[in-house]
């Protein structure tokens, strides 16, 4: 009779398949450590990634060399358009040569290699380097890692694979968040308002009672590195996520001889990827995707437009805000509103109707409408 916990790990060769317990698989809490620590380190790269190129880049000479906004902006959706079509290959080369272990691992350290060019070279020769091995490392891992975690379950314990897949998405949102409030604190100097404040020499009380992360940011630097505030700039601010990514390596490897490993499919991948009633199945998902690629062409360009927008803008609203941090308001808002809607919102409308997945999204989009429309009269009005 199986134990509804797992005390010893079992090596690769004997786990091929799910363990028989009704506990929680013990590579779970490994793929969630992973996970995060990879989110903080693509979305922190990821929000700070225009204003470097318009601000902070230079050429060999150490020269300033920055793009301009339109230039910036092609280069920003040129690389998350490669690490969202990369999932793709990422996904045959597990399926069907490597496993998803294999390919998590070696890509992760194509993806620490590629943090480690974008700290370190603040050309444009670095940027593509650096952004090439991060599309490559990020878009490859990214069909491998839910998927792994769905592997780890068996027929006793599938009852908890929502609980997983709930701690999973918050890891993301939860390093998305972090990581987009600090890497534009680490790119630009203090703010006036923390420079202000600090000039006071204040304490842990009036450092929170600011209610300004900059501010509490600066005064934690000032306590506990103050050696750190001389190096704030790109070689900081993408060597921290880098570090992350480094992270998130050596932890997902540390739980090797825990999760359960699928093998490669080989042949029979490419023949049941190509079986008659599989392609109908894709087909009729064909509008839900070309939906959705619409919506995610608009709403990345939170990282590119409406950047840009905020540098024109008043960004003094509860406190100082950096450009780039306005995208931390979307992993906030989701930290806050999933537990909102679990058990308020949807038990609520359930009673009206059912709201299944489908409807979900509908009613999402349809909501999501009139900030597009807004950010389009923004736009109009400041002469972007």
């Amino acid at each position: 009779m199986a134990s509804n916990t797992i005390n010893q790990a079992t090596p690769e060769k004997q786990r091929p398949s799910p363990v028989d317990t009704d506990g929680m698989p013990p590579g779970i809490p490994f793929i969630i450590g992973n996970e995060a620590a990879e989110r903080f380190c693509f979305y922190g790269m990821r929000t700070i990634l225009v204003v470097f190129m318009t601000k902070y880049l230079v050429d060999r000479t150490g020269a300033l060399a920055v793009m301009k906004p339109e230039e910036a902006k092609g280069w920003f959706h040129l690389f998350v358009s490669a690490v969202y079509f990369l999932p793709f290959f990422g996904a045959i080369l597990a399926d069907a040569f490597w496993g998803k272990y294999r390919t998590i691992l070696i890509l992760s350290v194509v993806y620490c290699i590629g943090c480690l060019a974008l700290s370190l070279d603040n050309t444009r020769t670095g940027l593509l380097i650096g952004l090439g091995l991060i599309a490559i490392g990020s878009g490859g891992i990214k069909p491998c890692v839910s998927a792994n975690v769905g592997d780890q379950f068996g027929p006793r314990n599938q009852h908890l694979l929502t609980k997983a897949f709930a701690w999973f998405y918050f890891s993301i949102n939860f390093g998305s968040f972090f990581s987009t409030m600090l890497t534009p604190f680490l790119l630009e100097p203090h703010s006036e308002a923390a420079r202000n404040f600090l000039a006071t020499s204040p304490g842990w009380v009036a450092a929170l009672k600011t209610l300004d992360p900059n501010t509490i940011l600066a005064f934690l630097e000032t306590k506990l590195c103050p050696d750190i505030i001389q190096y704030h700039g790109p070689r900081l601010a993408f060597g921290v996520p880098g570090v992350f990514m480094l992270l998130a390596t050596m932890v997902f490897w540390a739980g090797r001889n825990r999760f359960i490993r699928m093998p490669p499919a080989g042949k029979e991948f490419v023949k049941e990827m190509f079986r008659r009633d599989n392609l109908l199945i894709i087909a009729r998902l064909v509008p839900i995707f070309l939906a959705e690629a619409i919506f995610w062409s608009l709403w990345d360009q939170s990282g590119s437009a409406w950047v840009l927008q905020a540098e024109k803008m008043d960004l003094n609203f509860l406190f100082e805000w950096r450009s780039s941090q306005v995208q931390a308001v979307n992993p906030l808002l989701i930290l806050v509103l999933i537990p909102f809607c679990t058990y308020a919102l949807y038990p609520m409308i359930n009673r009206f109707f059912k709201l299944t997945p489908l409807r979900r999204i509908g009613i999402g989009l349809f909501i999501t409408v009139p900030s597009f429309l807004l950010s389009a009269w923004i736009e109009s009005k400041i002469g972007l």
